[in-house]
C-alpha cells in the first residue's frame, strides 16, 4: 500500500465492534484506519478462502429411497 494514494471510503461497523475498534485504537495510538488495513493484511489469505456467491456449488444427489426411522417410544 504504501506509495499508492489514498482514497476515502465509508465503512459502517455494528456499534459494538466499532467501540471495540476505537479502544483498540487508543490502546495501540493508532487510528481505526491503520487498525483495519492491518487486520486486512492478516485476514486477506483466509478470506480468499471463503467461497463467493457466485462460486460454483455442486448438487448433492438426492436419494429418494425411504428411511426407517425406529421410534424409541415402540420398544
Amino acid at each position: 500500500m504504501a506509495g499508492r494514494p489514498s482514497r476515502r471510503q465509508a465503512l459502517y461497523f455494528p456499534a459494538d465492534m466499532l467501540e471495540e475498534l476505537q479502544h483498540e485504537s487508543h490502546r495501540q495510538d493508532r487510528s481505526i484506519s491503520w487498525l483495519v488495513q492491518q487486520a486486512w493484511k492478516i485476514a486477506r489469505g483466509e478470506m480468499r478462502r471463503v467461497p463467493s456467491t457466485t462460486d460454483f456449488i455442486p448438487e448433492v444427489a438426492y436419494d429418494s429411497t425411504p428411511v426407517d426411522i425406529e421410534d424409541p417410544d415402540d420398544e
